[in-house]
């Protein structure tokens, strides 16, 4: 991993650099819901500036839940990989996350995709391109990358979406899962989202805060993405409180109000038909 200086860490966003930390403290633990070695890696080599967030209170709930969710991320790549072993996965937001090692293959082609000055940290942080492993700096939302990975167009597609739909508003989504669809028919798409609901009340915590980043898409149900458009079917949703998980236990009692509100569900959708 190449060295790097401290000011280069201050320009990534917050979020990414926190769950690298969370990744990275999970993997170490006896029972690790995920193990990231390149975040483990990265925390150590850069100490002095991962330091500040073990003075950060976090809430352990939190934190089993974000590693949930990047566990059940790579368990619907692993599961994609396993029926499509030639497939091209493209990890849409992906930070400074390493999901690419955590699931490979051999035979993936991988990109991943993030604003311009996210993909340069990646490049210094990790230095992780490679032949089948490709990096992207663009918005989702533009066409570039789009016709970047195009190229392989004959072969099956899975696109992940992890934490960044719910930033963009509803014409915005439908718009891209559209292109989707339209650019690689029979492709497949999981994402996170929350309810309506959610996104207001975690919009109020945050003006309350004074943070900028703020929540504007939420569905209630994945069905209501199935009226979109010809071929968009929603093949499985999950939610934290959907398996048993131990470290969870004790909050099994949010069970049925976790399923009234939908705070957050990752669902995995097919885009149409692959021609032939």
């Amino acid at each position: 991993m190449p060295e790097t200086k401290s000011q280069t860490l201050s320009a990534a966003s917050e979020t990414s650099l926190m769950a690298v930390y969370i990744r990275a403290m999970e993997s170490q633990r006896p029972d690790a819901l995920i193990k990231d070695e390149k975040a483990v890696a990265l925390v150590a080599q850069m100490s002095d500036e991962f330091a500040r967030f073990e003075q950060i209170p976090m809430n352990d709930a939190l934190k089993v839940m974000r590693n949930l969710a990047t566990r059940e991320y790579d368990r619907q790549a692993r599961d994609f990989l396993a029926r499509h072993p030639d497939a091209v996965v493209v990890h849409i937001g992906c930070g400074l996350d390493s999901r690419f090692h955590r699931v490979d293959n051999g035979q993936v082609e991988w990109y991943d995709l993030d604003l311009p000055e996210v993909i340069e940290l990646r490049r210094k942080l990790f230095g992780d391109e490679g032949e089948r492993h490709h990096l992207l700096g663009c918005s989702v939302l533009e066409d570039a990358w789009l016709e970047a990975v195009k190229v392989h167009s004959q072969r099956p597609f899975l696109f992940l979406a992890e934490v960044v739909l719910v930033y963009f508003d509803g014409a915005q989504v439908k718009r891209l899962v559209l292109a989707l669809r339209e650019h690689f028919p029979g492709a497949e798409l999981v994402f996170d989202a929350c309810s309506p609901l959610h996104v207001w009340v975690a919009n109020r915590q945050t003006a309350s805060v004074k943070l900028s980043a703020c929540l504007q898409w939420g569905i209630w149900h994945g069905q209501e993405m199935e009226k979109w458009g010809d071929g968009i079917r929603l093949l499985d949703e999950w939610g934290f409180f959907d398996p048993p998980e131990p470290r969870l236990a004790h909050l099994r009692w949010l069970r049925p109000l976790e399923a009234a509100i939908r705070t957050s569900r990752i669902y995995h959708f097919q885009l149409g038909t692959a021609a032939g």
